[in-house]
C-alpha cells in the first residue's frame, strides 16, 4: 500500500472515530427526588433556579450555581450496593457525599419545611426513569438538632416506610405509604432508593415540621409538570427512560452512522472498493457496540 493510501486509510478511521464520538453516551440518567414531602432541592428548583424565594435557596445557587437545582433529580451513587452508611460520612447525607449537591446538608433551620403530623403519611416521588429497587424512608430521633449536620446515628433504625418500586411508573410518580411517629418541632425524612438492577442508590433529604413549632420558614411546594419540562433543557441529566428502550431507537442510530461513515470512507479512500469493505466493516463494529453502551446508559 502506498503512503498515500495509508494516509487515506488513516484519514478514513479518524472519520469513523469521529462518528463513534459522536454517538458516544454523553449524559448521565436522572432519576427523580421526592416531591411529598418535597425534598431539599426539590423545593429550591420549585422556588425557580434563577430567582429563588428562600434564604436559604437563594444561598445555595449563590454558592454552587443554578446546575444543582436545574439536576435536582440526579443526587445518587453510581456504585452504592447497599453501603450507604461506608460510604457516605456523617455530615454529607443529603448530598450523597457529592460536591456538586454540597449546599443540601447545610445544617440551617430555615430550609422549607412541610407540615406534618403523626399517622399515617402518603409519600410522592417524582420519578423521571424507573428502576426496580427498594425506597426506604427513615426519620429523625427525637433528640435531631436541625443546628448541626445530619449524622447517621441521627436516624431511627426502623424506616418509617419501606416499599419496593418497579421497573415502570406510568404516571412519572412512585406513590408509597408510611407511618410517621410522635414527634415535636422540626425533623427531617431521609429516603434511599436502592435499585436492583444496578448498583447504583439515589438519596433525598426532606424537611418536615410537626404542629406549627419549629416552623421558621414557608411550607414549600413541588415543581410543577410545566417546570419540570420547561427545565429540562438546561439540565446536564436525561430526563428519559421508563425501564425500557425506545423501539427501533438502535437500529436508527446504527444506520444513520454507517450511512455516513460509507460516504466518507468513499471519499477517503478515493473509491478503493476492497479498502472500503474494510473499514465498513470495523465501523459497523464500532457502531453497534457503541450504540449498546448508549442505550445501556440511557436506561441506568
Amino acid at each position: 500500500m502506498s503512503a498515500r493510501r495509508k494516509a487515506a486509510s488513516l484519514g478514513a478511521l479518524g472519520a469513523v472515530s469521529a462518528l463513534l464520538v459522536s454517538i458516544a453516551p454523553g449524559q448521565a440518567s436522572a432519576h427523580g427526588t421526592m416531591f411529598n414531602p418535597v425534598s431539599r432541592v426539590g423545593a429550591c428548583y420549585a422556588e425557580g433556579p434563577e430567582n429563588p424565594k428562600s434564604q436559604v435557596c437563594k444561598d445555595l445557587v449563590a454558592q454552587t450555581g443554578t446546575q444543582p437545582l436545574y439536576d435536582w433529580n440526579e443526587v445518587n451513587i453510581a456504585n452504592a450496593a447497599g453501603r450507604h452508611q461506608q460510604i457516605i460520612p456523617d455530615g454529607k447525607l443529603c448530598s450523597a457525599n457529592r460536591e456538586k449537591y454540597k449546599a443540601l446538608d447545610w445544617a440551617r433551620t430555615d430550609w422549607p419545611a412541610t407540615n406534618v403530623s403523626s399517622g399515617a403519611i402518603d409519600f410522592k416521588y417524582r420519578v423521571t426513569a424507573a428502576h426496580p429497587g427498594t425506597m426506604t424512608v427513615y426519620i429523625t430521633k427525637d433528640s435531631y438538632d436541625p443546628t448541626k449536620p445530619l449524622k447517621w446515628s441521627d436516624l431511627e433504625s426502623t424506616p418509617v416506610a419501606k416499599t419496593n418500586v418497579a421497573k415502570t411508573a406510568s404516571s412519572g410518580y412512585y406513590n408509597f405509604s408510611g407511618t410517621l411517629p410522635d414527634r415535636s418541632g422540626r425533623h427531617l425524612l431521609y429516603k434511599i432508593w436502592q435499585r436492583n438492577d444496578s448498583t447504583e442508590a439515589f438519596y433525598s433529604c426532606s424537611d418536615v415540621v410537626f404542629g406549627q413549632g419549629g416552623q421558621n420558614a414557608a411550607a414549600p411546594k413541588a415543581p410543577t409538570e410545566k417546570q419540570v419540562d420547561a427545565g429540562e433543557s438546561k439540565s446536564t441529566v436525561s430526563h428519559h427512560g421508563h425501564g425500557g428502550d425506545v423501539p427501533g431507537e438502535a437500529d436508527a442510530i446504527r444506520d444513520k452512522t454507517l450511512a455516513q461513515s460509507a460516504d466518507k470512507a468513499a471519499v477517503s479512500t478515493g473509491g478503493d472498493s476492497a479498502l472500503q469493505q474494510g473499514l465498513f466493516g470495523v465501523t459497523a463494529v464500532g457502531v453497534t457496540a457503541a450504540c449498546f453502551l448508549l442505550l445501556r446508559r440511557r436506561k441506568a
